[in-house]
């Protein structure tokens, strides 16, 4: 495979070339795959760099090797990012964000709960809060959670969970749990869908978690100036870190030394049941 324009720039500021990009996806390979592997992949490409024009990218390309594997879902041929040479390739084609869907390709069972903890204004500390509410109540309700940066402005909290579910019950379960924490935080937090509506509140989605949606995958980079990583965390940490503290740069020393903070979520070994929440929410 050849790597073309080695040294162009993709995050000027933060001094990252494509060779640079490239590296980074060798040493994060084994983590972002392990989640990635068999869910249906949307790219953001940047054949120019962060500051140029960009494009969403859910068809497999034309030109695209006869060596890479696709899905078709919903008349769309996505790649299935399994590999590292797919990695690798799709980095060549400036692919700088990896976006993957909550299902894997071959059935639309949802394989975890996931909230997206999305801040109206720059106050990173009311992530902070909201996340520190979220996993306490998670906690009461005996459901583990992993939490990662999104390498934007937010963060975002997955729920391994047994396979046996539709998305239609991870929703009802989610708006319980998003609602309650805005009842209970009105002036903080919302669920409203709309920007224009939401003030400076922060808004919960649950609604993103759905068949066919995306978040970006963990290490995934994203197209910000800093060369910002999706990036898992102990729960611990939240309390003291931003998500530009996550870059190319520092990720990979980080993998070396605390391993894969997300391998919970990516191989789960005890999923969690939803039942007793169901239930719950049946009776009422």
């Amino acid at each position: 495979m050849t790597i073309t324009n080695p040294y162009k720039p993709l995050w000027p500021e933060a001094n990252v070339t494509k060779l640079d990009y490239i590296r980074y996806l060798l040493q994060v390979a084994p983590y972002l795959l392990a989640y990635a592997k068999n869910r249906l992949l949307t790219v953001i490409r940047y054949p120019h760099g962060i500051h140029d024009k960009h494009f969403f990218q859910k068809n497999t390309p034309e030109y695209a090797p006869s060596w890479i594997r696709t899905s078709v879902w919903e008349n769309t041929r996505y790649v299935l990012c399994n590999d590292q040479a797919t990695l690798i390739w799709m980095a060549n084609q400036a692919s700088l964000e990896w976006h993957v869907s909550f299902h894997l390709a071959h059935n639309e069972i949802p394989t975890e709960l996931v909230f997206d903890l999305d801040p109206s204004t720059d106050d990173f500390s009311v992530v902070i809060k909201t996340a520190l509410l979220l996993k306490q109540l998670l906690d009461e309700l005996h459901l583990p959670s992993f939490v990662k940066t999104s390498g934007a402005s937010g963060l975002q909290i997955y729920i391994p969970i047994e396979q046996r579910y539709t998305f239609e019950q991870t929703r009802e379960v989610g708006q319980f749990i998003a609602s309650y924490l805005v009842r209970k935080h009105p002036e903080m937090l919302t669920i409203e869908r709309l920007i224009k509506n939401r003030g400076t509140k922060l808004y919960i989605d649950y609604l993103q978690h759905w068949r066919g949606k995306t978040l970006p995958a963990p290490y995934s980079t994203r197209a910000r100036t800093q060369a910002t990583v999706s990036t898992p965390l102990r729960w611990d940490e939240v309390p003291s870190i931003h998500p530009t503290d996550f870059t190319v740069h520092n990720v990979p020393e980080r993998l070396q030394q605390l391993g894969d903070l997300f391998a919970s979520v990516s191989s789960p070994t005890h999923p969690a049941s939803l039942d007793s929440i169901l239930t719950f929410l049946h009776r009422v």
